[in-house]
């Protein structure tokens, strides 16, 4: 991997950003769950909103609304993206002809855009931990197992220097043991798995209640997690699973900005890297689009919860943001499943907030010193995409993602 940061003639150059958790036809309702509808307004009532958006999606919506947000994605310097797709169906839950249209959608947006995709297609079988039927508004993302992993081999068959095919269990609650283990044994040995686990508190009552044991507790002790696993969120830990994910060699993909903005929680950051764990960022429901604002917030939250400053850092690395990017560069091959060492974010060496900034703190500055775009150029897989800022195709995506959304919210 090139040097980071290294100054070039183009700007500073740095290794791009790996964003591993996506939920992409969610871009179209940020900003538009901000209404209080009950007094106790949580993720559970947030997720009556995001139903609602599901249900009005179609594959061309859908590719619409991907291809919009990966530009923005590529502008803000992530050159790979895990999508976790669970919208797979028509609203009544019948199947698309081919099957597979709405993540053909997806695998289009990421072509036209240029940024590397790690499809993760999901299974999504109950409604919770007792195994209830899914209900109405969620039937188009359900799946049996024949016919999710039917989905995932016409997938997995496509993979080529720019998209990877991984599964996700949607969560704990939504896949039963006997479904995920058959899943896990029928996949092949360098898929990348990918799973919601223990983001709400009342997700972790129930697991204990219905299972006996906390999720990640029950996760570790029931399937073989290692450094091929993702673990999304992770946000209410004991320290025997702080301690649990780190041994295992597993990836936790936190997405402070959703996890903020839907009321979840922190995670135990310092306890997890005093016990070496591994870990990424995702913009998830992409109330945000920013590599920046993921990281500046991780170590925002921390502060405001110790009441201490510069919490994100390790031995011998006392720069906070030199410790944040490390971290994402440390885990985002095992995650995504792309060796994308060529791939690269130059910002802009002229622009005011890097004025005089050097190897040893231009990426505190990138990242803690104000919100003006800084990145200049991305390149992806030997293409440069972003140039000036700007992609190539930045003014006919934003006209075609108008266009869908005067539909979705009509």
């Amino acid at each position: 991997m090139h040097d980071v940061p290294a100054s070039t003639p183009a700007g500073w150059r740095l290794p791009g950003v790996a964003n591993l958790h996506s939920h992409a036809f969610q871009r179209a309702m940020a900003g538009l769950a901000e209404v209080q509808t009950d007094p106790a307004d949580s993720f559970w009532t947030w997720r009556e909103t995001m139903y609602r958006m599901a249900g009005r999606f179609d594959p061309d919506s859908l590719r619409a609304v991907a291809t919009q947000l990966y530009v923005e994605m590529l502008e803000a310097g992530y050159t790979t993206v895990c999508e976790f797709h669970y919208v797979h169906h028509a609203p009544n839950g019948a199947p698309y002809a081919p099957a597979s249209a709405m993540a053909d959608a997806l695998i289009d947006a990421a072509r036209a855009t240029g940024i590397r995709l790690t499809l993760l297609p999901v299974l999504y079988m109950s409604g919770g931990f007792d195994g209830r039927p899914l209900g109405e508004r969620q039937r188009r993302f359900g799946h049996d197992v024949d016919g999710y992993l039917r989905l995932f081999a016409d997938l997995h068959a496509r993979q080529d220097d720019t998209l990877r095919v991984g599964c996700a269990l949607h969560s704990l609650r939504a896949v039963p043991p006997d479904a995920m283990h058959a899943v896990l044994a029928a996949l092949p040995g360098d898929a990348r798995m990918h799973i919601h686990i223990a983001e709400q508190v009342p997700e972790v009552d129930e697991c204990v209640a219905l299972r006996g044991a906390r999720p990640v507790a029950w996760l570790l002790d029931n399937a073989s997690v290692d450094a091929r696993w993702t673990l999304v969120h992770a946000t209410h830990l004991d320290d025997a699973e702080v301690a649990g994910i780190a041994r295992s060699g597993a990836t936790v993909a936190l997405c402070p900005t959703t996890e903020a903005n839907l009321g979840d929680g922190l995670f135990p950051l310092r306890d997890y890297l005093d016990a070496g764990g591994a870990w990424g960022i995702g913009s998830d429901s992409h109330i945000s689009v920013s590599p920046v604002e993921e990281l500046r917030w991780l170590e925002y939250g921390q502060r405001l919860v110790t009441r201490r400053r510069n919490i994100a850092v390790a031995t011998g690395t006392p720069s906070v943001g030199a410790t944040l990017f490390a971290g994402v560069q440390a885990s985002a091959a095992a995650s995504t499943g792309f060796d994308a060492h060529d791939d690269a974010v130059v910002l802009d060496a002229d622009a005011p907030l890097l004025a005089g900034a050097t190897e040893r703190d231009v990426l505190d500055r990138w990242l803690f010193a104000g919100n003006r775009p800084l990145v200049r150029e991305v390149h992806v897989a030997g293409r440069q995409v972003v140039a000036d800022g700007r992609h190539a195709l930045h003014e006919d995506v934003a006209r075609g993602y108008a266009n869908a959304m005067l539909g979705l919210l009509a």
